[in-house]
């Protein structure tokens, strides 16, 4: 009997969650044409008032204030409400989410794959109609929701993580034995694909180039120290500008790009000049790094609400690095507004941390950004850095906007969230239409 790999098996395990969870996607025989509709294009802050938006397989064919008719298709009348594109979350790890820490380490693989896939159904109905997935093994995933054997956003995955021993991506208990010195196996990293843990240039290469191949359409990298990892100091830099480059190298040559996590200046800007072009995370950069930063034209995918509440799985320790970044995450979105930075809408909410609050990080927002600002952030923006992976991005049209030829990936918002952006906060009662790739996953118009 041929025996089947975890990281093989976690791939195939979310085909059984179609027992469980419903085919919620509502065929249209023909086109769709959504009439009387206000438009928001995630572009522009002037709204398209008395629109009318054609839908045509999963394409947005026609955005016209001109009366307009389908042949054989659909009419939805939107009576005013506001269409906007599908959000866009930068930064969430859909492999972790709704699993505790000992059921991602040493739980059944078959629980995990149906978990994942409950996690990632209900970030659809959320509004979340793609996910950039930057850490882990979301690669099935994804193919089980883009094949249709279960509802779910698009995914855009790094596949499993690259850092050094001891670094932010050891998933390591704190006795546990090293690969090398102690020749013992059992990295929890690796029995479900979440991470490969390497130290110098070779292992470096070895690892981006397995990671490309299995799928992933760029590379994340530990860059320096993290919050959920109890073992490693906050300010530490974890891989050195060698390392970084080999990455860099290797994914430059399949056309794709590499992130970083990354939250002190000092690792920062190892990673940018080691030719990153993402930083996940930064909250703890000063004034002159962030300019370096956006002279680079570096992205970021930073968030708010993982630092701010009680998040199950942390230690002590990690509980106390929460705490650190919290206390800098104002002043770096003071920043991040003053200077224009790329940032994007990101959310980072995994091991047992409330997966309802997705859609309030951006409400919480408005402490620093106006409705228009924190929209653009999760939806255009996020759609920009999606298309950073070139030829690696598995959706090559236009996603965050509405627009001829882009993805027909679209909200109906009951209410004007430019004016209210607390709307956006309660998915479940605002957004009475959610479709994805022309489909829709949810309706309660009358």
């Amino acid at each position: 009997m041929k025996r089947v790999k975890p990281k093989n098996l976690i791939a195939a395990l979310v085909v059984a969650v179609s027992v469980a969870l419903p085919a919620a996607a509502q065929e249209a025989s023909g086109p769709i044409l959504f009439t009387n509709v206000t438009v928001f294009d995630g572009v522009n802050e002037a709204l398209i008032k008395n629109a009318n938006v054609v839908v045509t397989g999963n394409k947005i064919t026609a955005v016209s204030t001109e009366p307009l008719a389908v042949a054989g298709g659909r009419v939805i009348d939107g009576k005013g409400r506001t269409l906007m594109p599908g959000l866009i979350d930068s930064h969430q790890h859909l492999s972790q989410g709704g699993l505790t820490q000992a059921d991602l380490y040493t739980g059944n693989l078959y629980y995990i794959g149906i978990a994942q896939s409950k996690f990632a159904h209900g970030a659809l109905m959320r509004g979340l109609t793609s996910v950039r997935d930057p850490g882990g093994d979301s690669l099935g995933l994804k193919r089980a929701i883009d094949e249709g054997l279960v509802p779910g956003p698009r995914i855009i995955a790094s596949g499993p993580v690259i850092g050094p021993t001891n670094g932010h991506g050891d998933p390591r208990f704190p006795y546990s034995g090293h690969r090398r010195f102690d020749n013992v196996g059992g990295d929890p990293g690796r029995r479900v694909n979440l991470s490969y843990t390497v130290d110098g240039e070779a292992e470096v290469l070895a690892a981006t180039r397995e990671v490309l191949r299995q799928g992933a359409s760029f590379i994340k990298i530990m860059a320096g120290g993290g919050v959920g990892s109890e073992l490693d100091p906050i300010d530490s830099k974890q891989m050195t500008p060698e390392e970084m480059r080999a990455a860099v190298q290797a994914t430059a040559d399949w056309n794709t790009y590499v992130g970083a996590h990354a939250y002190t200046s000092e690792a920062v800007r190892r990673a940018i000049d080691a030719g990153v072009k993402v930083i996940e995370h930064g909250q703890m950069i000063d004034e002159e790094t962030m300019e370096y930063a956006v002279e680079k034209g570096i992205w970021f995918t930073s968030q708010y609400l993982v630092f701010a509440i009680d998040v199950p799985a942390f230690s002590e320790a990690s509980k106390r690095k929460q705490k650190i970044v919290l206390r800098d995450t104002e002043h770096f979105f003071e920043m991040a507004k003053k200077y224009n930075a790329k940032l994007t809408f990101g959310t980072d909410l995994v091991l047992g941390a409330d997966p309802m609050l997705q859609t309030k990080e951006l409400v919480v927002r408005k402490k620093w950004f106006s409705p228009y600002e924190i929209l653009v952030q999760g939806t255009s923006r996020g759609g920009g850095l999606i298309a950073l992976s070139g030829p690696r991005n598995p959706y090559p049209g236009k996603l965050g906007v509405i627009e001829e030829g882009a993805y027909a990936d679209l909200l109906l918002v009951d209410g004007n969230p430019l004016e209210n952006i607390d709307l956006i906060g309660d998915p479940e009662k605002n957004f009475v239409i959610i479709m994805k790739d022309g489909q829709i996953y949810k309706n309660t118009l009358k």
